[in-house]
């Protein structure tokens, strides 16, 4: 962690492609005031450099094998509340950008953004501020009126992309340790918010709209 003695901002690079690592430790080394520390191609790897590294910002990728990016912020948040986790990804639905901020990150950049912008976000990170894509925020402003997502919650937008997988509401209760009258209260309201009448016109509206996608 920085000191007054050394206030460079100690980076941990979290991705499953070595290719964008490489990218991002050239593209962030060109800064004096930032250092990489390590890199993770996965999330527990992530976890466990947090752990031994001790980075200020972790730049993390969702999408990663085993432990992914949103579970990995989480675990990394619980264990290490001091560290500031930045997502870095291609994917900007709703689903995604609300997941990441409920596990903890504090920002979330698309990975078009350019080289002083994402300087700045992994500086902005390190103060404890927020960070998010252009794109990103005017998602999250949207979902917070109501319009962009239909007000989804986040456990709706996980049994709605949990239909989109072609899960049954048995299925869905027992990986989101719920009751199965619960998945189907969840889903009256999903039908409700997003003015259709059956799981197979949500999953087809919420896809139109961005707000979940199919891996």
């Amino acid at each position: 962690m920085r000191t007054s003695a050394d206030p460079t901002i100690r980076v941990l690079l979290a991705d499953d492609h070595p290719v964008v690592r490489d990218g991002l430790a050239a593209m962030l080394s060109t800064q004096p005031d930032l250092t990489i520390v390590g890199e993770a191609a996965t999330g527990a790897e992530a976890l466990r450099q947090t752990a031994s590294l001790a980075p200020d910002v972790v730049l993390m990728d969702l999408q990663m094998p085993g432990m992914d990016g949103t579970t990995a912020t989480a675990a990394i948040r619980a264990a290490h509340p001091e560290v500031r986790v930045l997502v870095l990804t291609t994917y900007d639905t709703d689903a995604d950008i609300t997941a990441a901020v409920d596990a903890g990150a504090v920002g979330y950049l698309l990975k078009d953004t350019g080289r002083h912008e994402l300087c700045e976000a992994v500086r902005t990170a390190a103060r404890g501020g927020a960070a998010l894509s252009p794109t990103v925020a005017a998602k999250v402003l949207a979902h917070m009126r109501g319009d962009r997502g239909a007000g989804l919650s986040g456990r709706e937008l996980e049994v709605l992309s949990a239909v989109a997988r072609g899960q049954s509401n048995k299925q869905i209760a027992r990986a989101l340790r719920l009751s199965e009258a619960t998945v189907k209260t969840h889903l009256l309201h999903i039908y409700a918010k997003l003015d259709v009448r059956d799981r197979t016109a949500a999953v087809t509206a919420a896809l139109g709209r961005g707000i979940i996608r199919m891996d």
